[in-house]
């Protein structure tokens, strides 16, 4: 236990060294540096400041959309068997409307067959139906509201992150909360206006043709103000010619033409055929570009486009055409997001929690320190060396993880120092047991060590564990928390039972005839 060859020394003291090379850049400012990297550890949002937003997802456009396509298929579904129906209507997240009593088994069976009321789950379907004398009333059951908020909670989450990415906020933690809200924390992130302008809008872009009385499919039309001027109308088809969805990239630009910002675009192959197909068919006619429910602008159709690549044009200003081209880029929300509470966390504060943070690790350390010189002298020495090789080694996988630290991190490396000692203590109090019964000093420690490795394994394990299910079950700061413990656990198990038991053996070698104490 106490033999180490000249390949394990060279590897420990590497790795030690490695761990200097990526500990130095978080305290010493070396910006541009040709020896140090320039990776550091991440502060959370409560120790250098930012912001945080609570977003929560409204669902009822999702609804009220999912009930205009099954009204659609109902509609279609009847026609084609010819039968009849009236006032249909949906109203307050309901579908209603009349038939004639003797098509009632018809009707029902249409209603009730997998193709218009398809199964969510073993035991649900879409929608649940009430009969109420000639009068059929259709609710949507709760598995499939329940669905439609899940999916697009899982969809809003990767689109929020998009948008964020997209700004540059370095280590932002998105995470939902309950089933319809998302909480988004910026690090360093001062004015939150720029984000929340972002995140606040859809996005939801289509492409639809102004009505021209002859709107195909009973689809209709309806009324949209200009995205620049409300009191300005467009009376436009509901049929989509294209959505965002068939967007590929979108980019900033600038129209020499009209002196204005414009947001440049391009198409995949199919949104591509489709765009030239409805261009060619409808030269002449007024296309409008919708942006959330409102035209941004329609202009006339002068010759087909085939290109794929096209121009938005409204009088944007360039920070405006840069944050729709961000957005368009990023993909539409599934449902608008509402900010339900919002904080902002000074640099100061941040300041002042390191400082405490970083005062409260150096008493302990000191008294630590103390306290293994007092008790252990020279071997109090050993561990205390080892000690500040643990620190070092946890700094250095926390910067190569890319991780963020926050104050739950920092009284993980707290808690670590804790157990550091309590390993030494262990070790030390076996040797002590170990040189009354035995003379020789190198079977004493060398005995030791291999008693108190299970001892050492059990407690770093136990530990371990716990460390696991926080970071799996827990959440942001928890997870931070989870973070450092369990990276402590395995530099405290090498520096203390590796690098300590190294410098160990090398001092017991040079004294093996000389009586020791501890």
């Amino acid at each position: 236990m106490l033999y180490f060859s000249r390949f394990k020394k060279f590897a420990i003291y590497g790795l030690l060294l490695c761990a200097i090379y990526f500990f130095i850049p978080n305290f010493i400012n070396i910006n541009n540096s040709a020896v140090f990297s320039n990776k550091k550890v991440n502060l959370g949002l409560d120790l250098q400041g930012g912001s945080y937003l609570l977003l929560e997802i409204d669902s009822s456009p999702l609804l009220e959309q999912r009930y205009q396509i099954k009204s659609l298929e109902i509609r279609r579904k009847l026609r084609s068997e010819k039968l009849n129906y009236n006032n249909f209507v949906i109203n307050k997240n309901k579908i209603t409307f009349s038939y004639d009593l003797k098509d009632k088994d018809k009707i029902l069976q249409i209603l009730n067959s997998n193709e218009i009321n398809q199964k969510i789950n073993q035991t649900g379907k879409e929608f649940e139906i009430n009969i109420n004398a000639n009068i059929i009333t259709l609710n949507f059951t709760t598995d499939l509201i329940n669905l439609i908020k899940k999916n697009a909670l899982e969809q809003s989450i990767e689109i929020v992150r998009n948008r964020v990415d997209e700004i540059g906020t370095k280590e932002p933690n998105i995470v939902t909360r309950g089933v319809d809200r998302v909480l988004v924390e910026l690090p360093g992130l001062k004015d939150p206006s720029e984000i929340k302008k972002l995140l606040g809008k859809t996005a939801k872009l289509t492409f639809r043709f102004l009505s021209n009385q002859n709107a195909e499919d009973g689809m209709g039309s309806e009324v949209l103000s200009a995205a620049n001027n409300k009191e300005l109308k467009y009376n436009v088809e509901r049929k989509i010619i294209i959505s965002g969805e068939n967007l590929i990239d979108a980019q900033p630009g600038f129209d020499q033409i009209s002196n204005s910002s414009v947001v440049n675009f391009k198409l995949d192959n199919l949104g591509a055929k489709k765009f030239a197909l409805s261009t060619k068919n409808n030269i002449g006619r007024n296309l409008a570009i919708i942006l959330d429910n409102e035209v941004v602008s329609a202009p006339v159709i002068r010759d087909a486009i085939v290109t794929g690549n096209g121009q938005i044009s409204g009088n944007f200003s360039v920070p405006e055409a840069n944050n729709l081209a961000i957005l368009l880029r990023s993909g539409a929300l599934p449902a608008p997001l509402n900010i339900i509470e919002e904080r902002t966390v000074g640099p100061d504060l941040g300041k002042d929690s390191i400082e405490k943070g970083v005062l409260s690790l150096i008493i302990g350390f000191i008294l630590v320190v103390i306290y293994m010189v007092f008790n252990y002298r020279i071997f109090g020495l050993i561990a205390n060396v080892s000690l500040i090789a643990n620190l070092i080694l946890i700094i250095a996988v926390l910067t190569l993880m890319g991780a963020t630290l926050t104050l739950p991190g920092i009284a993980g490396i707290i808690l670590t120092v804790g157990m550091a000692v309590d390993s030494n203590v262990l070790i030390y109090e076996r040797i002590k047991e170990e040189l009354k019964v035995e003379n020789n000093n190198l079977i004493a420690f060398d005995t030791a060590y291999k008693k108190v490795l299970t001892t050492i394994l059990d407690s770093n394990i136990t530990t371990l564990i716990a460390a696991i299910v926080l970071y799996f079950i827990g959440t942001g700061p928890i997870k931070g928390f989870a973070v450092t413990l369990a990276v402590g656990i395995f530099s405290t198990f090498f520096t203390t039972y590796t690098f300590g038991r190294l410098l160990t053996s090398e001092y017991i070698k040079k004294r093996k005839n000389d009586l020791i104490k501890i």
